[in-house]
């Protein structure tokens, strides 16, 4: 796909699919977007990307549309297409759990979406975003956008920013591979388990990245009570539930000299101390008793 002189989607409604595959093809090939209906010549030219229409997926001609495929066809979105073509599909699969509601509710609706996801199908309404609505509405009122237009540099930023955390992911889950240390911590008859992270040189820029993947990867997803990881603001750590486990309420130890910020929730503590010593104390103290 070197020598892509242009990406071409259809007009009228824009969906988030297609929204989202040429934000993808952009984030490689910064080149302009068309909005119209592909000519012959154009399906037949390699040079054009034709997304989400054209009624022919042909990766080799950089042709990625779905509408052909059979009504029983497992779902799959023109974003499904391109990933595939990019060797990103499976990666994103398991990364990126919104792909595959984007992938039913392209290709079989609201209603029957809902249902798959077991849910009523005012909830799909409730969880709408303004961001989306209009991203999608100027989309759908362009014929072209062209690099340096806002709407253009916004599906790159989209596209890199998806692109970049499918690449980041891996490196940090391998990071995470070499670092990470599951303590066990005393509770007088039990123990609970706790994911720590140590600060290393250079630190990555967010430290709490990818933990909770790390975890499931790891299969420690029943395991895991609560992580401590590098705070980027200061020298300290931070103590957070791993997801919202009771097992531990750091406003217990909110009047520690060790602490200087605990989360009115309880969920989440910094410190000012990095000794892991004292941090398995604080760990201790901020246990909830077991009835």
């Amino acid at each position: 796909m070197s020598s892509i002189q242009a990406i071409l989607t259809h007009p009228g409604s824009a969906h988030k699919d297609e929204f989202l595959a040429c934000s993808v093809l952009l984030a490689l090939h910064p080149v302009p977007v068309l909005r119209r209906e592909p000519t012959q010549a154009d399906l037949d030219n390699p040079a054009l990307c034709v997304v989400d229409v054209g009624h022919r997926h042909e990766p080799a001609l950089n042709n990625f549309d779905h509408h052909q495929f059979p009504r029983d066809q497992v779902p799959t979105c023109s974003l499904s297409l391109v990933l595939q073509h990019l060797g990103l599909y499976e990666d994103a699969r398991e990364f990126c759990e919104w792909l595959e509601v984007a992938e039913w509710f392209d290709c079989r609706g609201p209603i029957a979406t809902a249902q798959w996801m077991g849910v009523e199908r005012s909830v799909l309404t409730r969880l709408n975003s303004p961001i989306d609505i209009s991203m999608l509405r100027r989309f759908s009122q362009c014929e072209r956008l062209e690099p340096g237009q806002p709407l253009w540099e916004l599906l790159r930023m989209v596209g890199a920013d998806l692109l970049e955390y499918l690449k980041g992911l891996h490196e940090r889950l391998a990071f995470l591979r070499r670092h990470a240390q599951v303590w066990t911590i005393e509770l007088g008859t039990e123990a609970a388990k706790v994911l720590f992270i140590p600060r290393t040189d250079p630190m990555p820029e967010d430290p709490s990245f990818g933990l909770e993947r790390f975890v499931d990867h790891e299969g420690l997803g029943q395991e895991i009570h609560a992580v401590v990881y590098p705070d980027r603001r200061s020298a300290g750590y931070g103590l957070s539930r791993f997801r919202d486990h009771p097992r531990f309420n750091f406003l217990r130890i909110s009047t520690d000299p060790r602490v200087h910020f605990a989360h009115a929730r309880g969920f989440m503590a910094k410190t000012t101390t990095d000794d892991q010593a004292e941090l398995r104390s604080l760990l201790q103290a901020a246990a909830e008793p077991q009835p």
